[in-house]
């Protein structure tokens, strides 16, 4: 849906967009993705790790062993197999961005979200580490923490559209086009001048 969505936008406002699916856990349909991008769209300049993976409040003692590992999978190892993945061509390139999306779970975990916080954790500390390994081959890896709600259909669905309607009109939810050229201005930083990690929120979030 979003990428049907989000792809007409694009295309809409005069850019060129295209759609692919892929189940980001698995690490063969990562590889041939990536290898597809690379032999029909071109080099891949930035790969962004953008998996929400949130479920909760669970109670620690009624999150499921499975539960636990989904989110696992979601929020921490898919990243490493888009990061490795990604990293892979533009090492032979010298050159790139990789961008991992994280949350307020990265940093301190919360009441009935165990499961969340140990994947976020687990995606900041494999941006760190590939931020300091790829950075002398000009790859540049950022970790950004999203600390509040996007304006998106997942969230709608979440809240329920007249909690969307108030937020929108109280400026509390982060849009996606402010995300976007967040993200592009990391991209377009100089090496001189990285950023690795950033935090990002409404004026209205309490923090």
């Amino acid at each position: 849906y979003q990428r049907r969505v989000h792809g007409g936008r694009i295309e809409r406002d005069g850019g060129r967009a295209m759609g692919m699916a892929v189940d980001a856990r698995d690490s063969k349909e990562v590889a041939e993705l990536v290898q597809r991008i690379e032999k029909e769209i071109g080099p891949i300049q930035v790969a962004i790790y953008n998996v929400g993976a949130n479920v909760g409040p669970v109670g620690i003692c009624e999150t499921s062993p499975k539960l636990y590992y989904k989110l696992w999978e979601m929020g921490c190892y898919g990243g490493f197999l888009v990061g490795q993945a990604a990293a892979r061509e533009m090492i032979k390139r010298q050159a790139g961005t990789i961008i991992f999306t994280g949350a307020t779970s990265s940093l301190r975990g919360g009441t009935g979200y165990s499961a969340f916080a140990g994947a976020k954790h687990g995606l900041r500390a494999l941006a760190q580490s590939m931020a300091r390994e790829l950075a002398p081959r000009n790859i540049h890896v950022a970790h950004v923490i999203v600390d509040g709600a996007v304006d998106s259909p997942f969230i709608a669905e979440n809240l329920g559209e007249e909690r969307m309607a108030l937020l929108r009109r109280e400026g509390g939810l982060i849009t996606p086009e402010s995300v976007a050229e967040t993200y592009w201005m990391l991209h377009s930083q100089p090496s001189s001048c990285w950023t690795f990690e950033m935090d990002i929120r409404t004026a209205r979030e309490k923090w």
